[in-house]
This record gives structure tokens, C-alpha cells and sequence, in this order.
């Protein structure tokens, strides 16, 4: 049974002068232009809109390639560091200091199912370790087969060393490569109205400038930008930025489909427009493959979009010369990828509950239920009733010392002040009592106003859920 959370406050980070500040927002706007891209708007508009694409020799040269099999059809998608076009008034504003590092700060395999009803989305940390195939450079130096962290593949070889690395790594055979250039994110985002995101506990990141309150917020391109690239919010690292990552694609699907902009050609033109300007892209996704894919992506929802991270062992391991870096889970990493391969969904169906979002799981809350009444048996439902919800409960409940409670009572130890938050919000009105001393149980005793307990749920499910640790849009979009 785990502990519940403490209450912890991460460290401020420490500046460093000529830190590199790299940023990245994965593929949440190039997957929103795809699903801009309908062929309801005419194939001249879709030819114009390609003539902005600039071609990239992704798969030139490559040998002992995975084979196909499965079917549907497989991207991989790579943000690179483009600071070098970001204004130096924005600069300034938004931390975006020092040298491009000339590396992908994202890295992402996207595979659309053969009956265009599933978009699966994995994301590969960029600091995982991987090993480099041996390659020939541009001035003819021949480079051994060496381990690095997956994003200098780019840096090494450009983008067609980046499918040869992925490849081998993940077994996967690459259809398609996109590589996009965020600089025209904070004008995309204010385009389309804003981004809306939920968060359970205030994100501040001294880094980025991020300094966001628990709730609900719309964000606008600036403020975007920080949430999708901060790292320092609290000890997840480059993981929780992952995570927040899918939480914003899956906000930016949603919105897409319900905001009437797939039928607006004024703004479909001016936002896809903007976004296929900055995207670079193998020699053979033309014209027809951009039609074809947004008449597939055209019907897709949060509901069947997937998300996943590709499992890694913590913490990570230093590599001479290169620092940390994160391998791969690989038992759980190769049923990821035969998943992928098969064309299988990673995720079963979760039906979504209207649940409160909490920071701490239920799973990490310890509870013991008494009975504050005169009616037989409320105590044990209730228990029941938490339990199922997600709560660790003692499964003892027991009669509290007077019957005559009126408003359901919690008592907890004031160290665990993050966990007692979550056990309110599925108690929504009951009272909160600290004792000193109390220690990691918790003590429910339940009133008269009892009726029934909320569900709750953090901000992304995967943490507790076996098998692939994947999820689904409407999962992780706000409630």
C-alpha cells in the first residue's frame, strides 16, 4: 500500500548563464493542420498550401530497413530548435535565450490506423540512449555505429540518420517524415482563440517565465508557448513535459472539431496556411497524401486519438562524454512497438466520468471510515464506495464513538495537507480537522449529509494503469 504524497515544494532552480533554453511543443499544431486540411476545401487550396511545404531527403541511402506490416501508415514527427526566428522582443519575454542547438528537442512516432479511425501518438524522450548506425558524413569521413542520446541523431546526420536511429531503435518502419518549425505557434494558437488547459496544482517555472494557478485557463500564444516547453515545474523533468504536451494536442483536437473552423475557409486558410509554411517534409507526402489524411483525420476525436510514452527506467544513467540518459523499459518498449507494427490500439476503452481533477491519486490516500449516525451500515458503503473510486481504504470500518454527526468529519495528519485535498473532492462539503500526529490513515467519520462520493482522477490516468500506460484524448482533456 503507498504512502500518501507529502506536501513538497521543488526547489527553485538555479539560473545558469548561457543556459541553452530549448523549447518544443511536439506535434499538437502540425496534427491540428491535418485535421485543418479537409478535402471539403478543394484540392487547389490543398496544392497552394503544399507549395509552402519545403522538401527534406529523408529516406535517401537507407538500408536494412523493418518491414511493413500491419498496416496503416506510420510518421515520424520532429520538432527542431528554432530560436534563431523568434523576435528579440519575444525573446526576451518568453526566456528564450541563447543558441540554437541544431538538434530535434522532439521526437515523435505517429500511426494512423489502416481504417483511418485511430490516431496512435508515442513520444520518444529526447534524452533516451540510443545507439547512432554507422554513417557517412557530408565531407566523406565514414562514423562507427556509437551510443548517444537520440536527439544528436539530427545534429549528426539530419533527418535521414534521425528515421535510420528511430528505426533501429523501435523496429518500426517509417512511411513519412515531418519536421516542424515552431516559430509560428504563438500566432497559430491566438488564431484559433486560444488553447484551453486544466491544471490541478499551480504551475510556476522560472525558466520560461510559466506562472499558472490551479484551474482552468485559455491560453494565448505567449503564455502556450511556456506551458509546452517548461520543464521545471516540478521533478518530472523532460516526462512531465510529455505529458502536458498530450494534454494541450488533445485540447487542440477537441477544440478543432467543435469550434467550426474545419468550416470556415477564412480561417482554415489563414491558420492551415501559417501552419504548413513551417512544416519540412519527405519528397514523397504530396498533394493527394495531405488530401487523403485529412479526410481520414477529418472524423477524428479525442475519444479515438491514443497517447503513450515510451517506458523508461529511472533514474537515468550517465553515458561518458554525452551525461544522462534514459533507457528504455524494453520488455514493455517492444510490446509498444509490436502494438504499432500489428495496427492494434494501445488503449482499451475507459468510459470518461465527469471526475474532479486532483494532484494526488486516490490510490496514494490511505483511509479508515467510521460510522457518525444511527443508520446501520453507512460506514461499510461508504468505505465501498471510496474504495472504488480508487482510495486505499482499510476495508474495517467501525462505529465512531457518538452517533449524532451532522456533517461528515476529516481528520488528518497536516503533512499530508496535498493528499487530504483529494479525499475533500470526493467528499465535496465535509469538514477538515488536522491532528498533529495523526500519521498516514486518515479518519473519515461520516455524517448525516453523507450521499454518496465523487469521483476524482488526476490529470493523466496513465501513472496508475498497468499494461502500455497509454490513454486517450478525452482522458487527459479538461472535464
Amino acid at each position: 500500500m503507498s504512502a500518501p504524497a507529502r506536501s513538497t515544494r521543488p526547489p527553485r532552480p538555479r539560473p545558469r548563464s548561457g543556459r541553452r533554453r530549448r523549447w518544443g511543443l511536439r506535434i499538437a499544431l502540425f496534427i491540428a493542420c491535418l485535421v485543418l486540411a479537409v478535402s471539403a476545401i478543394g484540392h487547389l487550396l490543398v496544392q497552394e498550401l503544399e507549395s509552402g511545404i519545403h522538401r527534406v531527403d529523408a529516406f535517401g541511402g537507407l538500408d536494412n530497413r523493418p518491414k511493413s506490416a500491419g498496416g496503416g501508415v506510420n510518421f515520424l514527427v520532429v520538432g527542431t530548435d528554432g530560436r534563431d526566428r523568434i523576435t528579440p522582443q519575444e525573446k526576451v519575454l518568453y526566456r528564450l535565450g541563447g543558441a540554437p542547438c541544431h538538434c530535434t528537442d522532439t521526437v515523435i512516432l505517429v500511426h494512423l490506423s489502416a481504417d483511418r479511425r485511430r490516431a496512435s501518438v508515442v513520444s520518444l524522450p529526447r534524452d533516451s540512449y540510443a545507439v547512432i548506425p554507422a554513417y557517412t558524413d557530408r565531407a566523406g569521413k565514414r562514423h562507427p555505429a556509437h551510443p548517444q542520446r537520440l536527439n544528436a541523431a539530427y545534429a549528426e546526420g539530419g533527418p535521414s540518420l534521425t528515421v535510420r536511429t528511430v528505426e533501429h531503435a523501435t523496429g518500426v518502419h517509417i512511411d513519412h517524415y515531418l519536421e516542424v518549425d515552431f516559430t509560428s505557434f504563438m500566432k497559430t494558437v491566438d488564431m484559433v482563440g486560444g488553447v484551453k488547459v486544466c491544471t490541478a496544482r499551480r504551475l510556476k517555472d522560472d525558466h520560461t517565465g510559466l506562472d499558472l494557478p490551479a484551474g482552468s485557463h485559455v491560453l494565448g500564444g505567449g503564455q502556450a508557448l511556456q506551458y509546452v516547453r517548461s520543464r521545471h515545474t516540478d521533478g518530472t523533468s523532460d516526462l512531465g513535459r510529455i505529458q502536458r504536451q498530450q494534454r494541450f494536442l488533445a485540447s487542440v483536437l477537441h477544440q478543432t472539431a467543435a469550434g467550426g473552423i474545419l468550416l470556415n475557409p477564412v480561417r482554415f486558410n489563414a491558420v492551415a496556411t501559417t501552419l504548413l509554411g513551417s512544416v519540412r517534409a519527405d519528397h514523397g507526402f504530396g498533394a493527394e497524401d495531405l488530401m487523403a489524411l485529412g479526410r481520414a483525420m477529418n472524423g477524428l476525436t479525442p475519444a479515438s486519438s491514443e497517447f503513450a510514452s515510451v517506458p523508461v527506467i529511472l533514474p537515468g544513467r550517465p553515458l561518458k562524454g554525452v551525461g544522462s540518459t534514459l533507457h528504455w523499459d524494453r520488455p514493455k518498449a517492444k510490446r509498444l512497438f509490436d502494438a504499432i507494427r500489428r495496427d492494434q490500439p494501445l488503449t482499451r476503452h475507459h468510459a470518461r466520468s465527469e471526475a474532479t481533477i486532483v494532484d494526488v491519486a486516490p490510490q496514494q490516500v490511505r483511509v479508515h471510515v467510521l460510522n457518525g449516525t444511527g443508520t446501520t451500515g453507512l460506514a461499510r458503503r461508504a468505505d465501498r464506495a471510496l474504495h472504488a473510486t480508487g482510495f486505499a481504504t482499510t476495508g474495517s470500518p467501525a462505529d465512531a464513538a457518538t452517533k449524532d454527526v451532522a456533517r461528515t468529519l476529516i481528520t488528518y495528519d497536516p503533512v499530508w495537507d496535498r493528499s487530504v485535498r483529494t479525499l475533500a473532492a470526493a467528499l465535496p462539503g465535509a469538514q477538515l480537522k488536522p491532528v498533529p500526529g495523526q500519521g498516514g490513515v486518515m479518519q473519515v467519520t461520516v455524517g448525516a449529509d453523507y450521499k454518496d462520493v465523487r469521483p476524482v482522477r488526476t490529470e493523466d490516468p496513465r501513472k496508475d494503469r498497468p499494461g502500455l500506460g497509454a490513454v486517450t484524448g478525452d482522458e487527459v482533456s479538461c472535464p
